[in-house]
């Protein structure tokens, strides 16, 4: 049976765990509509499809971690910043729904957890990162693309620690040879450095969007009362 770690497949975890997260994942998806449709407006619509389908084709790419489990980039972060926590985390968790339903890349049964993981936790934390990074770094180029680095690196790593713990409560696949603390590690070391491919790939995006249209940058006007910006700082 393959587990993938940050798509974790049927049969994975156990009924009642699985049940669980997709109680969890519904509410937390409910209430990420109805914030979310608050920002919604002619520039942050078509933005957020321009953020999924870029999410849905990075996801594609696995990176091996244990035997039978995998990884690869979430893509939580660069969404957070370009189009906001609410909406970005629907972006992900509609890209998820996509890939168990049409590809059979996650378990339907995991869907709760896999949206827990990557749509709701690696959002959030990442977005909490930026809200915290972009009151003290100057709101530049350089300041945005540190923001996308770090918050990217901390979330994918936040993420797979998620996993951890679910597989923790419930967890039915065989990894004997493998301590808790043990898997906790290596998740953990492999999705750090998943987590940096994934920072320079978020960096370099938003980046670019900020220097040619900074009004669709989420971040920029979301966080506005925060601290003032101004266009001319973003493209300089």
């Amino acid at each position: 049976m393959e587990a993938v770690a940050l798509h974790i497949s049927n049969g994975v975890l156990n009924g009642p765990v699985s049940a669980i997260y997709g109680v969890i994942a519904l509410v937390a998806l409910a209430y990420c509509v109805s914030r979310g449709r608050r920002d919604l407006d002619d520039r942050l619509a078509p933005m957020a499809g321009l953020v999924a389908a870029f999410i849905f084709a990075v996801q594609m790419l696995n990176f091996p971690v244990l035997p039978g489990v995998s990884g690869h980039l979430l893509g939580g972060a660069m969404a957070a910043l370009l189009v906001g926590p609410w909406v970005g985390a629907l972006c992900v968790s509609v890209v998820l729904v996509v890939q168990a339903l049409v590809f059979a890349d996650g378990g339907v049964t995991a869907l709760g957890a896999n949206i827990t993981n990557m749509a709701l936790v690696g959002t959030a934390v990442a977005y909490l990162l930026i809200a915290l990074l972009l009151r003290v770094l100057p709101r530049t180029p350089s300041g945005l693309g540190i923001t996308a680095f770090v918050a990217s690196v901390v979330a994918v790593v936040a993420a797979s620690q998620s996993f951890v713990l679910q597989y923790v409560i419930g967890g039915t696949t065989d990894l004997e040879h493998y301590s808790i603390g043990a898997i906790a590690g290596v998740m953990a070391g492999t999705h750090l450095l998943i987590g940096i491919g994934e920072g320079l790939i978020a960096a370099v995006t938003v980046v670019t969007v900020a220097k040619t249209r900074p009004d669709l940058v989420y971040a920029l006007r979301g966080l506005k009362q925060a601290r003032p910006v101004t266009t001319e700082r973003v493209a300089a």
